[in-house]
């Protein structure tokens, strides 16, 4: 495939910072040596985003902060997003916080909605980021996202790139959950997303879990995007992340789930998120991101 990699430095949507450098720790621990050696070609390796450092920005509405820019710097990645497809390219976006999702999400959708395709979401995390102003109890908007993706939330948000809503929440599937606010769990379950929680790991097994992720999308969706949050993983296996919690995923589960995803053929674009070098051992984060994104572009151990 030729692959389009999007960094994008964006720490606005959390609390703790230094997300920001997790796009060059990625970089750094041999992305592009191990994407080349798939056989893939890296056409294309920028960063749109074009906004002031947070320091020099204003908090704003204290339920979404820092609003603006982020719905600025987000707008610029949707537009870099529907011209990568446009131009038969797979795009690849390095976070940063998950905030960026509302970009790689709103340039998807304008791609689908052009070719009158079905679009839908793996957002494998430990949280929902499902929350609304209203619901919010941080203010932060990393924990908003996908509740805006989805048509939830302020306008600047769920009309971002373009108007309406950028994925039906039917067609969105959860893996990896174990931490939800009370608001965003009655947000969730309204909406109809369909969650696989670490509970639901742990009474069925890993493999049944994979094998009704694939079934829902091969029902579900044209196309998919993986937004993959490295929180999701337990800090065992991923210690530089900004929220890191106990009894997570563990690696292997995590590649094998990239890998089946890799196996259905319609996963079109991703990004990986919250890759915190300040808070990390020797870049093992970074590096365990590297071989994630090689198994949904590909990988095989045999």
């Amino acid at each position: 495939m030729n692959i389009h990699i999007i960094e994008m430095p964006l720490d606005f949507g959390a609390s703790r910072h230094g997300s920001d450098m997790g796009p060059s720790a990625i970089r750094l621990a041999g992305l592009r040596a191990k994407l080349e050696s798939l056989g893939h070609s890296l056409v294309k390796y920028n960063s749109p985003m074009r906004i002031h450092p947070q320091e020099y920005e204003e908090v704003g509405n204290p339920k979404a902060k820092y609003l603006k820019p982020i719905a600025a710097a987000c707008t610029q990645l949707a537009k870099e997003i529907d011209e990568s497809f446009a131009a038969g390219e797979f795009p690849l976006t390095l976070g940063g916080d998950h905030s960026i999702v509302l970009g790689t999400l709103a340039g998807a959708a304008a791609s689908a909605k052009r070719n009158d395709q079905k679009l839908g979401v793996l957002y494998v995390d430990a949280h929902g980021d499902f929350n609304t102003p209203e619901t919010t109890l941080s203010g932060n908007i990393h924990g908003e996202c996908l509740a805006a993706s989805c048509g939830l939330g302020l306008p600047e948000l769920t009309n971002l790139y373009f108007d309406g809503r950028k994925v039906d929440p039917l067609n969105v599937c959860f893996v990896g959950i174990r931490d939800l606010d009370p608001g965003e769990k009655e947000l969730m379950r309204k909406s109809g997303v369909t969650v696989f929680t670490m509970s639901d790991i742990e009474r069925q097994g890993f493999p049944s879990v994979v094998k009704q992720v694939v079934f829902f999308f091969k029902t579900h969706a044209d196309i998919v995007h993986v937004s993959f949050d490295m929180d999701v993983l337990d800090p065992m296996f991923a210690p530089g992340t900004g929220i890191p919690l106990p009894a997570g995923m563990t690696n292997r589960e995590a590649l094998l789930l990239m890998e089946e995803m890799s196996d259905t053929g319609i996963v079109k674009s991703a990004d990986i998120v919250e890759v915190n070098p300040i808070l990390d051992v020797r870049n093992q984060t970074a590096v365990l991101a590297v071989s994630l994104a090689a198994r949904l572009l590909g990988e095989k151990l045999y």
